[in-house]
């Protein structure tokens, strides 16, 4: 991660935005075989960080709270053998499109940018195509990630038949638009289910999700995972499951 580098006018908070704007893109579309290889899903909680040198980083998190700077995603590690490598590219992407956003601004709060200036940065920011963009192939830019899809497709995945493919679908998804019976049988199958995470009792209006490992159940907030990101998931590991992993290799 970065040092005490602080951008003071707008002009230096775009050059920063894009400098570590254009690390990331690096670490997602020419580096992309690197990036893969050290986001390893049996290690711990990782970012992707962008470096104000035009570099990129998978570390661990900042350990002081709270943090010199916002912090990225955490944990991108852990969704990519769960997830097509294009979807799991796309996914890293928009998360970071946000972190910049929060960089540049947290930089404007804190050095008093007033709302000509934060216009003004925005405006700047806005002209660039974003790094989803990048890596998804919609602007001029070329990018590796499509051909690292096709390439190299979970080799260190588990085989998955039918049988894993079921097993892993066993994703809670409350709020049903069908009532009465289904919901009924739902309540009566998971009632006495407790979340591995924070303990609590199954709710027929939280998503929950079980770990393919353990076969614990856990709130989709406990483990930040959201309906939309679980579809995507073919085999869900818990944190602990993956942690497990890591101190046994």
């Amino acid at each position: 991660m970065d040092g005490a580098y602080n951008p003071r006018t707008v002009e230096e908070v775009f050059r920063d935005f894009k400098s570590r704007r254009a690390g990331m893109i690096k670490a997602l579309t020419t580096d992309v075989e690197e990036f893969f290889q050290q986001c390893d899903p049996d290690k711990e909680n990782l970012c992707l960080y962008g470096l104000p040198n035009e570099q990129w980083e998978v570390t661990l998190p900042a350990e002081e709270v709270p943090p010199e700077l916002p912090e990225p995603a955490l944990g991108i590690n852990f969704a990519r053998d769960g997830m097509q490598d294009k979807d799991w590219l796309s996914l890293v992407a928009v998360h970071s499109d946000a972190w910049l956003l929060s960089v540049a601004f947290y930089f404007g709060a804190r050095f008093g940018f007033d709302k000509t200036e934060r216009k003004r940065l925005f405006s700047m920011i806005n002209d660039l195509p974003t790094i989803y963009e990048v890596v998804n192939g919609k602007d001029k830019v070329s990018t590796q990630g499509n051909n690292h899809s096709n390439s190299k497709h979970k080799s260190n995945s588990k085989p998955r038949g039918s049988e894993s493919q079921s097993k892993s679908s066993k994703i809670m998804l409350q709020k049903e638009e069908d009532e009465g019976l289904q919901e009924e049988d739902d309540e009566d199958e998971h009632g006495d289910a407790l979340c591995g995470a924070c303990g609590e009792n199954y709710a027929s209006d939280e998503f929950w999700i079980c770990c393919d490992a353990c076969e614990k159940w856990f709130h989709g907030k406990c483990v930040k995972i959201t309906p939309a990101r679980a579809e995507h998931i073919k085999q869900y590991k818990c944190p602990s499951c993956s942690n497990k992993r890591a101190r046994s290799s």
